[in-house]
């Protein structure tokens, strides 16, 4: 027995640190508990410690018996409860693992200033048990009834805050890992029932000392309120088969995920953390070696490994509900989490402009067009790009195309120049689609346009050059070309969907597309964001830290603010397209365009600023960000749709030139 120096937290919520080191307080929590269930008792001379098995029959029988001599009333759920419990014992009741049986926060000293574990208090209930025990009682708060939040505020029974970070699923993720188990964790149920049941036993013992006058807490007369909430949470959780955080969130939540979209955001994250993030040095290095060459253009060996690895863990083509089943709204949150690093999307087989051209052909592609094109685009064994924009008009008016696209006999004929086609640069580009003018005098301008298959290696398509963005290249995405059509000659089923439907089909499918590249922009916003601040945490002036410089804290609380209302207004956007459909959801699409290109290149410029010269060097991405965020934000049209915005609104009493415009409008990208 030692004295340790350090911090010990009463309150779940943690309110005297920031969330980012409340998430690492609460990983190194719960990487302790992993690593304590993982002593060998044996090895540590604890042989025959504990009762041996039937540790989850002994704890049932325990509780149920304290608690019935300290029962001062009848309560129904805790009977109920006692007999599920008993019924219901977990076949795996002989595992004798290391448990603390009363591992909570408040049970732990954390280090002084760094977060991590110095000890762990109270071992008066440890034993050799079920190690799930204990990451069940670890982890109750997360399902804690509502009608308790405020209760006993300042202990393990209570909380003053929201606990938003790190997420229940993170932490069983991390328990997980490091145990080596899969996160599939049988009999979950019982264990979060149990944790219930022992809590509810408890407060009514605390109840039951206060009659007698032996009660020490001030509060005790109120512990006889929460006896009957916790025994129905325990007979509610018995009753579920899987579990979320969300389900019960203490945080609540104006935007929901399908519990599909909530365990496969978690598994990216995992997937970023472990693979993702460690193979960034590896992938810049390779381009940067490669910058002077043809080489430059070509895949790196590691980034196919990561795509192959993604691909086995069921992380791919995520951005397609008909193939994924998630919701729009679902995999805004993923797409927020691949932007992160610059070239997780394609890792996931999700990038640009692969996914805009696998969603056209999904809606609107004939079955051949399928098989041929869009099922060797789902399985990651070709890319494509997009041709659309051209270098001798305004292409922000997409009518002024002249890209013509003419019948003869079986075939069409493409003539025209193209530019900004991103992806072309990569060898394994083997397809595009052209957008382009079919001839049809008679016709509404928005019904001359037609988007038609061209294969890469048609005669008379010809790569011109490759445009550079700022003096770049952007060889990862496959840089971004001006190409020229000759007399290209492909045949009549390359049509997609029919003559003159080209604006039809950009509407079908851009308005998911614009939230897609929204929340990976604001994903680059986040990294953007911890940069600033952890370099405003190292570097001094003056005498200070630079977040205590006044000009600093409020650039940092203003970038929070920033991207915390631009996911809002993303997140409302892609609620309404999954409820709504994209045309009824225009005017949010609109508005989402003008904020976040808005938001995000503001906190990329307070991150240079924070960061001084090495802000604007190959050290931090911030350069890179800075680069291309305002290309995504002209692609984007943000003065043109902020123009949309008031005549959506007034649409109803509008004649039809305004009708037509806002036709035009939506097709912009």
């Amino acid at each position: 027995m030692q004295h340790v120096q350090g911090r010990i937290f009463r309150d779940l919520s943690m309110h005297e640190v920031g969330p980012a080191e409340r998430s690492a307080l609460y990983i190194a929590m719960i990487e302790t508990l992993a690593l304590l269930h993982s002593f060998d008792l044996q090895s540590l001379g604890l042989q025959g410690y504990g009762r041996g098995p039937g540790y989850c029959r002994r704890q049932v029988s325990t509780w149920k018996r304290q608690y019935d001599a300290a029962a001062h009333t009848d309560i129904p759920a805790m009977n109920k409860l006692a007999e599920w419990l008993a019924n219901n014992l977990p076949p795996d009741d002989n595992e004798e693992s290391l448990i603390h049986g009363d591992f909570r926060i408040d049970n732990i000293i954390f280090h002084p200033t760094e977060a991590r574990v110095s000890a762990v208090l109270d071992w008066e209930l440890s034993t050799a048990g079920h190690p799930l025990a204990d990451l069940a009682y670890a982890t109750l708060f997360y399902f804690w009834p509502t009608s308790n939040k405020d209760f006993s505020q300042g202990t393990v029974l209570g909380f003053k805050d929201t606990i938003e970070t790190p997420s229940f699923e993170e932490l069983v993720a991390i328990y997980c890992r490091c145990q080596g188990v899969s996160t599939t964790l049988s009999n979950f149920n019982f264990f979060l029932a149990l944790s219930y049941f022992k809590m509810a036993a408890i407060s009514q013992g605390v109840y039951a000392r206060y009659l007698i006058g032996n009660a020490s807490a001030e509060n005790s007369p109120e512990f006889a309120k929460i006896v009957k909430p916790l025994a129905e949470r325990g007979l509610e959780l018995s009753k579920r088969s899987s579990f979320s955080s969300t389900h019960h969130s203490i945080s609540g939540g104006l935007f929901h995920q399908s519990r599909k979209g909530q365990e496969i955001l978690l598994k990216v994250k995992q997937f970023m953390k472990q693979h993702i993030y460690p193979a960034e040095k590896e992938i810049i290095k390779y381009y940067a070696g490669r910058a002077n060459t043809e080489e430059k253009w070509k895949k790196p060996p590691l980034l196919e490994r990561l795509k192959g690895m993604a691909k086995v863990e069921g992380l791919w083509n995520l951005f397609l509900p008909d193939v994924s089943g998630l919701s729009q709204l679902d995999y805004a949150l993923i797409a927020e989490e691949t932007g992160k690093c610059f070239f997780a999307p394609e890792v996931f087989n999700c990038h640009a402009p692969d996914t805009g051209n696998m969603e056209v052909l999904h809606m609107y592609g004939t079955e051949e067009q399928k098989k041929e094109w869009l099922e060797p685009l789902l399985e990651g064994k070709i890319s494509s790009c997009f041709c659309m924009t051209e270098p001798d008009v305004a292409s922000s008016d997409a009518t002024n195309m002249q890209c013509s696209i003419e019948r003869d006999g079986n075939s069409y004929v493409i003539n025209g120049k193209k530019w900004w086609s991103s992806g072309a640069g990569n060898p394994n580009c083997k397809v595009a689609i052209v957008m382009g003018k079919t001839k049809n005098s008679s016709a509404s301008r928005y019904e001359q346009h037609s988007m038609i298959i061209v294969p890469m290696d048609t005669p008379g398509l010809k790569l011109i050059r490759p445009l550079s963005v700022f003096g770049y290249l952007d060889e990862i995405h496959g840089g971004h070309f001006e190409i020229h059509f000759n007399d290209v000659r492909v045949p009549v089923s390359n049509i997609i969907l029919g003559e003159g439907r080209g604006f039809e089909i950009a509407q079908g499918r851009l308005g998911p597309g614009r939230i897609h590249h929204c929340m990976r922009s604001l994903g680059a916003a986040e990294t953007a964001l911890q940069i600033m601040c952890q370099r405003a945490a190292e570097r001094e002036t003056f005498g200070k830290k630079l977040y205590h410089h006044e000009v600093v804290a409020h650039w940092i609380a203003e970038c929070r603010l920033s991207i915390d209302q631009a996911r809002l207004l993303t997140l409302k956007t892609a609620s309404k397209l999954d409820m709504l459909g994209n045309r009824k959801a225009r005017k949010e699409v609109a508005m989402t365009k003008v904020a976040v290109p808005r938001a995000v290149l503001k906190v990329i410029d307070c991150a240079i600023q924070v960061c001084g010269g090495a802000g604007v060097s190959q050290d931090f991405p911030l350069a890179s960000m800075k680069r291309l965020q305002p290309v995504l934000s002209w692609s984007l049209q943000p003065s043109i749709h902020l123009k949309g915005v008031p005549a959506k609104a007034a649409k109803v009493s509008q004649d039809g030139t305004v009708s037509e415009y806002l036709e035009l409008e939506a097709f912009y990208n």
